[in-house]
């Protein structure tokens, strides 16, 4: 990380997290204004896209006094999307948890440059009734206790228009208008989509709120076919072409997108306790997360897979809580890296006009049987054993039934 040569003294700057979005933007101005801070902007590039040059820039135009573009693509996706796919984490079983990824990582990259600046203060643009401002100030006491944070989007009194005012009056250029409100997070993994309509949970999407999927009514009239190839839960190749995972993300995202499939649509349980409405587009992350659960099924012993489920559903709690730099994730992920050791083969999917499915899968892994599956010649389960099976294993409830029913 850089260092930034200043004669005010190192308690007197701050390191923020920044996206050149609205909150962040204007919270440069208002640092300045009301904690007389220097402000060392950092934006992380997690593959949202965009012009991060101009977003570094337009930092020092609007009143930083350094700032500074981390590519930390390929970290996110090997150190932070490959756990969350084996572990197959999607909150309340729909959201692949895009967003809530990443923060942890911005987090750690924000105290790093803390470290490296001489900073005391780090501040992010997040809300009071957001869950990420609970990730990045749960990740950065984690990392580093003694770091003060400040929070400016959760101390002023602005409404979003107010700000949009603010940023007008203080000539700072903003992404959004009144006319076009949205408020948009998006990486590889994904992409969400809050406010204006949209937090009206009866009003359908405007086509607008989209980018990274076509509209299923206009997606390819022919179904297009994915193969993906699994080397300890982890993708490693795709229709057979061996690939780093951040690049066979991007591929599938494109692939997927462009056959409409990859929205959502939930009324999710925020952490704060209230419900919102939130859209989010992860065409790469339901494919794949798909495809793996797939292989699992194919390569996971039935009570190793069953205990695998309630796993799943605390790893991803967990990432959405902003506690992924906790013991217990630690243990959970060793639990999981040793679930995924077979889980290597192959599934292929079919994409077609908004929806995917499974239509193909092998493994030298697999626990599939054909001949105990079969109801065709050559079958080798022992049906004469079934019988006693069947006795024994309804036994108590035979039993109870015996006792209690008339």
């Amino acid at each position: 990380m850089g260092q930034v040569g200043s004669s005010r003294e190192i308690k007197d700057r701050v390191v923020l997290a920044y996206s050149g979005g609205l909150d962040t933007s204007v919270a440069i101005k208002w640092l300045h204004e009301n904690y007389d801070l220097e402000v060392v902007a950092v934006a992380v590039d997690v593959g949202q896209g965009g012009d991060l040059d101009e977003v570094r820039d337009k930092a020092l135009k609007v009143g930083a006094v350094h700032s500074e573009v981390v590519d930390a693509k390929k970290t996110f996706a090997t150190k932070y999307i490959a756990p969350a796919l084996k572990a197959n984490a999607m909150y309340e079983q729909k959201y692949p948890l895009a967003t809530a990824l990443s923060r942890p990582l911005i987090a750690k990259i924000l105290v790093e440059v803390a470290e490296g600046t001489g900073a005391v203060f780090a501040a992010h643009g997040c809300t009071g009734k957001g869950n990420d401002q609970v990730r990045f100030e749960v990740t950065m006491r984690a990392l580093s206790p003694d770091l003060t944070i400040i929070a400016p989007a959760r101390e002023w009194d602005f409404t979003r228009e107010t700000a949009i005012e603010y940023a007008k009056q203080h000539h700072i250029p903003i992404p959004i208008t009144k006319a076009s409100p949205y408020s948009i997070d998006e990486n590889i993994w994904g992409k969400s989509i809050e406010c204006g309509i949209l937090e009206d949970p009866w009003i359908e999407p405007p086509a607008d709120a989209f980018t990274m999927t076509t509209d299923p009514m206009d997606a390819p009239d022919s179904p297009t076919y994915l193969e993906i190839e699994f080397g300890a839960g982890v993708p490693v190749a795709l229709d057979g072409e061996k690939m780093d995972l951040l690049t066979l993300i991007g591929k599938v995202n494109r692939i997927a997108g462009s056959n409409g499939f990859g929205r959502i649509d939930k009324v999710e349980n925020r952490l704060v306790g209230i419900k919102s409405r939130e859209i989010y587009e992860a065409p790469a992350a339901l494919t794949l997360t798909m495809a793996h659960r797939e292989l699992e099924d194919m390569t996971l012993e039935r009570d190793l897979a069953h205990y695998k489920y309630e796993i799943e559903l605390k790893y991803a709690e967990m990432i959405y809580y902003g506690l992924w730099f906790s013991p217990l994730r630690d243990a959970l992920d060793a639990f999981i890296d040793e679930t995924q050791k077979v889980v290597n083969g192959t599934v292929r999917m079919k994409l077609y006009k908004g929806s995917c499915q499974v239509v193909g899968r092998k493994s030298p892994n697999s626990l599939y049987d054909k001949e105990l599956a079969t109801y065709e010649a050559g079958d080798t389960f022992s049906h004469q054993s079934a019988a006693g099976f069947n006795k024994i294993f309804g036994l108590s409830l035979e039993t109870w039934g015996r006792k209690y029913r008339k």
